[in-house]
């Protein structure tokens, strides 16, 4: 199987070491090159044509963002992911169609979520990456394992007990934590609205303001109206609107 090119930004030195020795776990992932500005991982992108480029925000003659803006327009644009130790940028990043947004420092879990996600979404020439793609999601309940086409799942909410995973005709109820069902339905238009809400971006009809900065939205198929987070408010309208 070949790997997954993956290049390095950050002008701090230190993270880069931290990044490179916690994605060395994974066998699946290759670190192609490393840049210290946004410039520097432009260029080597252009050379390596990687699968996916980890870009801080704050970099000196070319920051982040204008780094993703740039990277966008190659031929074969990358996945882009965030890692930076500004959360207040990650709204913005997705205007970049960032994949994911990760805080120093590094959560372990969170980065491995990330690499599920670029697994899902890359299809590197000569691997099963793609191919090994699931056309179903699996869901356990009460000892029956029921088989879901994403496409049929309107959200999926946790509460204290169990997740509800509500399709346009049934709800079913399993144990696994919302989290790992959103790494598996990455390379699908999932969008988390709240810290206990995965909503299928397909089925958003309306969003409504609510209070204290917070939203409503409505989807086609249910009449449940869903809490919109305010923390989740901008990135959710950068995904759903056209620019």
């Amino acid at each position: 199987m070949d790997k997954i090119k993956i290049i390095l930004a950050d002008d701090e030195r230190y993270s880069r070491e931290e990044l490179r020795h916690l994605l060395s776990e994974y066998t699946c992932i290759e670190i192609a090159d490393e840049a210290d500005n946004g410039e520097g991982a432009v260029m080597k992108a252009l050379k390596h044509q990687p699968h996916a480029v980890f870009l801080d925000v704050e970099m000196p003659k070319m920051n982040g963002m204008e780094a993703a803006k740039s990277l966008m327009e190659l031929k074969k644009p990358p996945l882009i992911i965030f890692a930076t130790a500004y959360p207040q940028f990650a709204a913005e990043a997705f205007r970049y169609e960032a994949i994911d947004y990760l805080l120093k420092p590094y959560d372990e879990e969170q980065l491995k979520r990330t690499v599920q996600r670029i697994q899902r979404l890359v299809q590197p020439a000569g691997s099963d990456i793609g191919s090994a793609l699931p056309a179903k999601l699996a869901i356990e309940t009460e000892g029956e394992i029921f088989y879901l086409d994403p496409k049929d799942i309107l959200y999926i909410y946790r509460d204290e007990k169990a997740t509800k995973v509500v399709t346009k005709n049934e709800s079913y109820y399993t144990k696994t934590l919302l989290k790992d069902l959103e790494a598996k339905l990455a390379p699908f238009r999932f969008f988390r609205i709240h810290k206990s809400y995965l909503v299928n971006l397909e089925y958003a009809a309306k969003l409504t303001p609510w209070f204290n900065g917070a939203y409503q939205l409505e989807l086609t198929g249910t009449k449940e109206v869903l809490g919109v987070s305010r923390n989740y408010v901008k990135a959710l309208r950068e995904r759903l609107e056209i620019h």
